[in-house]
């Protein structure tokens, strides 16, 4: 095995990642996105609260 470079050129480290494909979205894709992942989050966040509501009702009552 030969210390030098194999014909692929010199090695630079980890493997190179490909560049994201931008997609052409009828919906404007990233603010529809950004809306979705709002909604789920304050979606958890109320479900995590009544939860906890609920537990503590039961719990004292």
């Amino acid at each position: 095995m030969s210390p030098m470079p194999t014909a692929r050129g010199p090695r630079r480290g980890a493997t190179r990642r490909r560049q994201p494909r931008r997609d052409i979205c009828l919906f404007g894709g990233a603010k529809l996105d950004r809306w979705l992942d709002r909604l789920v989050d304050i979606a958890v966040i109320v479900a995590l609260v009544v939860g906890g509501v609920a537990l503590l009702l039961t719990l004292l009552l």
